[in-house]
């Protein structure tokens, strides 16, 4: 069961990454890491302007205490010219303490401002390592437009694209379908003529019927045609003369216009 499980979990692995892959288009993958790194090139900047932000504040903060030490020293002064050295040591002390906080400041100041120059550095490194991966990524996705253009067109012109592979398994089946319908039809004309089946469009009855019957045919037509010319008197003699019955009916009309009186 292990075994299926893991044929099972290899066989989706292998599926998922083909089906990713030809999913994945190089242009929009390359956009995408170019996004990042300006993300993370404006992270970057963004820690400057932090550090450099923590650092006025402290400077500012130096400088109120340093006012304050000049106003402590002035006051210990005035106290001790006063013959109040009571207060003038208590200015002192604040003077001292406040002094102890400079310093403190100073060392953070100095650690803010290196690491300021710090991220500048890095800044400056990530701002030209994405700009060179900005225009190579426009050099390969111009690239990469360029060779599917090719691959494109090259598929259209042998035939080998998935579109043009449909269209071909097309004609070749309209052609195997044209062949096997000439191939039925001519078939079928053989059996018609060989008489081993029946043309449902000829006339009712059997090759010999309908042979018969155009004999009879023909012995009729021959049998008028006779009648007609009997009755024409082209039966007898040659062409042209008259037949026997014609002449008799002709010479007694001869004879009754010779017995006519002569005016």
């Amino acid at each position: 069961m292990a075994g299926l499980m893991s044929r099972f979990t290899t066989l989706f692995k292998v599926k998922a990454n083909k089906a990713l892959d030809r999913a994945e288009d190089p242009g929009e993958t390359l956009d995408y890491s170019y996004q990042k790194q300006l993300e993370m090139l404006q992270k970057v900047k963004r820690g400057v302007a932090d550090v450099v932000t923590s650092k006025k504040r402290l400077q500012l903060q130096t400088a109120k205490l340093e006012e304050s030490i000049v106003k402590l020293d002035g006051q210990a002064r005035q106290a001790l010219a006063a013959n109040r050295e009571d207060l003038a040591r208590t200015a002192l002390e604040r003077k001292t303490l406040i002094q102890g906080q400079l310093q403190g400041l100073d060392a953070q100041i100095t650690q803010l401002e290196q690491q300021q120059q710090t991220l500048i550095d890095q800044e400056r490194r990530l701002s030209a390592k994405v700009e060179s991966f900005r225009t190579q990524k426009e050099v390969v996705k111009a690239q990469y437009s360029a060779a599917e253009a090719q691959v494109r067109i090259g598929e259209a012109t042998t035939g080998l694209g998935e579109e043009m592979s449909d269209v071909g398994m097309a004609l070749n089946r309209a052609q195997d379908k044209t062949e096997q319908m000439q191939a039925r039809a001519a078939a079928v004309n053989e059996l018609v003529e060989t008489g081993a089946i029946d043309d449902l469009t000829a006339p009712a009855g059997s090759d010999l019927d309908q042979q018969i019957a155009a004999l009879t045919a023909g012995n009729q037509v021959d049998s008028e045609l006779a009648k007609m010319k009997a009755e024409l008197g082209q039966g007898g003699g040659p062409a042209g003369e008259l037949p026997t019955g014609a002449s008799a009916e002709a010479a007694p009309a001869e004879n009754v216009s010779a017995e006519e009186p002569q005016p």
